[in-house]
Order: C-alpha cells, then sequence, then structure tokens
C-alpha cells in the first residue's frame, strides 16, 4: 500500500492557476473585433514535410487595431502560409505582398458577437469544472491523510476550509475574465 503523505495546499492552488490561466489563453483565440496576433495561434502550417504552428515560420505584429501582418521569413512559404490562414476557419482573407501578409480583420455581425459570447461562457463553464474537480481531489487527498492518521481530524476540517476559500477565489476569477472578454466582444 502507497504511503499517505501530509496534503500541501499550495500543489492545489497551482493546479487552481493553471485552470484560470488556460482560461485566458482560450479567450486569446476568440475573435473580438480588434486584432490580436494570439488569433492565429491556432493556425498551422504545410511547411518541410510537416506541420507546424505559424509562429515557426513567420513573425506575426499587430500594426493597427484592424490589421495582422504576417511576414514570413521563407519565400517559398508564402502560399502555405496564406493557404493555412484562409482554411483555418477563421473568416479571415489575407493580401499578399511581398514575403508579408496583410490579414484585414472584418468586422463582427451582432450574431456573431452572441455566438462568441456563449462560446466563451462554455470555456469559462470547463474551467469552473476543472476548478472543482482539483477541489474534489483536494478533499479525497485530505480524507485518505486523515484516514492514515498523518493529520488530525481538526485538521483536516481546517484545511478542507482553506481548500474552499482556494477555490471561490478561483471561480471569482474565472467569472472576473469572462465578464472582461464579454464586454470586449460586444463592445462595438
Amino acid at each position: 500500500m502507497a504511503t499517505v503523505e501530509k496534503p500541501v495546499l499550495a500543489k492545489y492552488r497551482d493546479r487552481m492557476d493553471k485552470a484560470v490561466a488556460a482560461l485566458k489563453e482560450e479567450f486569446g483565440s476568440l475573435r473580438t473585433g480588434r486584432a490580436s496576433a494570439s488569433l492565429l495561434d491556432q493556425v498551422s502550417v504545410d511547411a518541410y514535410g510537416s506541420t507546424m504552428p505559424i509562429t515557426q515560420v513567420g513573425a506575426i505584429s499587430v500594426p493597427e487595431p484592424r490589421m495582422i501582418t504576417v511576414n514570413v521569413w521563407d519565400k517559398a512559404l508564402v502560399i502555405a502560409v496564406e493557404k493555412a490562414i484562409r482554411s483555418a476557419g477563421l473568416g479571415l482573407n489575407p493580401v499578399t505582398d511581398g514575403q508579408n501578409l496583410r490579414i484585414p480583420i472584418p468586422p463582427l455581425t451582432e450574431e456573431r458577437r452572441k455566438d462568441l459570447v456563449k462560446i466563451a461562457g462554455k470555456y469559462a463553464e470547463q474551467q469552473r469544472i476543472a476548478v472543482r474537480n482539483i477541489r474534489r481531489d483536494a478533499n479525497e487527498d485530505l480524507r485518505a491523510a486523515e484516514k492514515a492518521n498523518v493529520i488530525s481530524q481538526d485538521e483536516e476540517k481546517r484545511m478542507e476550509t482553506e481548500v474552499q476559500k482556494l477555490t471561490d477565489e478561483a471561480i471569482k476569477r474565472v467569472d472576473e475574465a469572462l465578464k472582461i472578454k464579454e464586454q470586449e466582444i460586444m463592445h462595438v
């Protein structure tokens, strides 16, 4: 039988922080009306006989609020990068200018904005569930430690209260991030 160690709350806090960070990363790939270099993070290019992220074949910059530029390092890959951006399902149409691709960001329709808010809500709910799963794992570890007499009952109850505080704090950060993203999406 495996030995039970005393649970460390910092481990669960780190896992919850990672869940919130993952949500913010997912939000970065959601298209708002504004240009963002992270919009192209999901785009993969067929280059040199393999599939690689667009960031490995060119430099992405945002020179103005409604424009993204990609400076492709290898002239032979310009057409492949353009094709990858068009087929990524982002609704973007790059304009080729030598080794540079200019990508104008069209304004979003009201219907599309509402769809994006729903998607953002789904992302947030997935991370709330992840945070609650971390809480469940922590509480199971605490019960196991108490049964193995590694910690006392009082210590278990105190640590469960701390875990609940961490959970509430993490879910509050998820909700705040969702609120900010919703405002960003709905802003015309």
